[in-house]
C-alpha cells in the first residue's frame, strides 16, 4: 500500500484543479437543473390548471369520435300516428337511398315494428302504447301512451330518464331516443357506406361482380357514354364523398407547397451569399438581411396566409405566397449560416490563380453548400407539404379548407378520416421521395 504525504498531495491537487477544486456549477449543476425542471413542471400544473383541465374533460367523445371515423350510421325515425298506425321516416340523405326497405326494419302481424340494433341481442320494438328495448342481456318496457315516456320496472344504468324523453345508450351499435309520438332510432355499420357510388348513381347497391360485368362486357347504360366512363363519372362526382373535389384540393396542397418552397429557395439562394460575412465583408448589409430573414420567419406561415387571403382572396395563391415567404427567411438564414461555416482554403487557392468572382463561387464554394443547400431545402419541401394543410383552414386553399369543412360539421368525421389517411399517405410518400432525392444527389447510400 502506497502512502502519500501532505507535500505530495498539495502537488497533485495543484496539477489537477479541475478534480479537486470544482466550482459551484460542477459540483451542484445536475441537481439544480433537476430541482428546476421540477419546479417549472409544478408551476406548469399550477398554470394550465391541470387537474380540473383533466377533470372536465369530455373523455366519451374520444370514443364517439373514433366510432365515427370507421362508421356510419342510419337514423330511421317512428311517427305514431293518432290512429295508431306507425309511419317510418328516413333522412333525407340517408346511405340506404330514396326508398330504403331494410332487411333489419321487420313489421309485425300486430301493427308493432321491430327494429334490429345488433342482431337479436340489440332491438327495439315500437307499438302504439309501448316500446320496448331488449340490451345487456334485459327486455325494457317504456310506456308512451300517457303524457310523458315512463320506464316500467327499475332503469337499467344504459337508460337516461328526461322530462319529455327516454334515451337509451347501445354502445357501439347506436342509440333509441324515445318519446310519446315518436321513436328514432341510430343504427351503426363498420364501414364507409356509398365510398365509390352515392344512391344517385346507376351502379349503386350493385354487387361487385355486376359492377364489373356491366363495366367490362355489360350493355350501356347510357347510349351515349361507355359504362367505364360513366364508373369513373359517378366515382369522382360521389356527392357523399366527393372524390373530385378533394383530390383536386390535395393536388393544390402539393402544387402550393412545391411553388412556395421553389421560389423560397430561389429567392433565398443568392440574398445568403449577400449575408454571410465571409462572402460578402460589409457588416451593414449582413445585418440588415439576417434581421430580413428574421422578419419573415418569425411571422409565422399562417399569420402570412391570412394576409395574402385578406389582400388576393382565399385560394391557392395565398397559400403558395404564406410558405414562399416563410421559407424565403428560413432558407435564407440556413444557407447564410452554411456558407459562413465552410473551409475558406479551397475558395482562397482558387482565388489565388486569379479566376473570376463567378469561378470562384462555383469551384472553391459550391461543392461545399451543396449537401447543406439539397438536405435543409428537401426537408423544407416535405414539411411544407404539412405546413399547406393548415394553412388551408383559413381560406388558402388546398385540402385544409375541405378538412376544416368537414371537422366543423360534427358530422361527417368518416370523411375527416378520408382526408387524414389521404394526407398521410402523400406525406409518407414525400418523406419517402425526398430521402431518396437526398440521397442521390449527395452520393450516399440508404441502409
Amino acid at each position: 500500500m502506497t502512502v502519500i504525504d501532505a507535500n505530495r498531495m498539495h502537488e497533485i491537487e495543484a496539477r489537477y484543479p479541475d478534480c479537486f477544486h470544482r466550482s459551484f456549477r460542477q459540483r451542484f449543476g445536475g441537481l439544480m437543473i433537476l430541482i428546476a425542471t421540477l419546479l417549472y413542471g409544478l408551476y406548469a400544473v399550477w398554470f394550465f390548471d391541470l387537474p380540473k383541465l383533466l377533470a372536465e374533460a369530455h373523455w366519451e367523445r374520444v370514443g364517439i369520435y373514433l366510432s365515427q371515423w370507421v362508421s356510419y350510421d342510419v337514423q330511421p325515425d317512428f311517427r305514431i300516428q293518432d290512429d295508431g298506425s306507425i309511419e317510418v321516416r328516413y333522412p333525407r340523405f340517408s346511405p340506404l337511398g330514396d326508398n330504403p326497405d331494410p332487411d333489419w326494419v321487420v313489421n309485425n302481424p300486430d301493427g308493432s315494428i321491430t327494429v334490429s340494433v345488433s342482431g337479436t341481442s340489440r332491438s327495439v320494438t315500437v307499438s302504439k302504447s309501448e316500446t320496448i328495448v331488449t340490451a345487456h342481456g334485459v327486455s325494457v318496457p317504456v310506456n308512451v301512451s300517457s303524457g310523458a315516456p315512463e320506464v316500467v320496472g327499475p332503469v337499467p344504468s344504459w337508460m337516461t330518464v328526461y322530462d319529455d324523453n327516454v334515451l337509451a345508450d347501445l354502445g357501439f351499435a347506436g342509440d333509441v331516443s324515445i318519446s310519446v309520438d315518436r321513436v328514432k332510432i341510430r343504427k351503426r355499420f363498420l364501414g364507409w357506406a356509398n365510398f365509390l357510388f352515392d344512391t344517385q348513381s346507376s351502379f349503386f347497391d350493385k354487387p361487385v361482380g355486376e359492377v364489373i360485368g356491366l363495366i367490362v362486357s355489360g350493355p350501356r347504360i347510357k347510349p351515349d357514354q361507355t359504362n367505364l366512363s360513366l364508373a369513373f363519372a359517378d366515382i369522382w362526382n360521389n356527392n357523399e364523398w366527393q372524390h373530385g373535389d378533394v383530390w383536386t384540393k390535395l393536388f393544390q396542397t402539393i402544387v402550393m407547397a412545391f411553388l412556395g418552397t421553389l421560389l423560397g429557395a430561389l429567392a433565398a439562394f443568392p440574398l445568403a451569399f449577400l449575408a454571410a460575412r465571409n462572402i460578402t465583408p460589409n457588416r451593414l448589409l449582413n445585418q440588415i438581411l439576417k434581421r430580413f430573414f428574421d422578419f419573415l420567419r418569425s411571422v409565422d406561415m399562417l399569420i402570412w396566409a391570412l394576409f395574402l387571403t385578406r389582400a388576393f382572396g382565399p385560394g391557392p395563391l395565398a397559400g403558395s405566397g404564406a410558405i414562399f415567404l416563410t421559407e424565403t427567411g428560413t432558407l435564407g438564414k440556413l444557407y447564410s449560416e452554411g456558407l459562413e461555416n465552410i473551409d475558406n482554403k479551397p475558395r482562397e487557392g482558387i482565388k489565388s490563380t486569379g479566376a473570376q468572382t463567378v469561378l470562384v463561387h462555383r469551384y472553391g464554394i459550391m461543392p461545399q453548400i451543396v449537401p447543406v443547400i439539397v438536405s435543409q431545402t428537401l426537408y423544407q419541401w416535405e414539411s411544407n407539404v404539412r405546413g399547406a394543410t393548415i394553412i388551408g383552414a383559413v381560406g388558402a386553399g388546398g385540402i385544409g379548407l375541405k378538412l376544416w369543412e368537414a371537422m366543423r360539421t360534427n358530422a361527417n368525421w368518416e370523411n375527416v378520416a378520408y382526408m387524414v389517411i389521404l394526407i398521410l399517405i402523400v406525406v409518407f410518400l414525400f418523406d419517402a421521395a425526398s430521402n431518396a432525392l437526398r440521397h442521390r444527389l449527395m452520393g450516399t447510400k440508404t441502409h
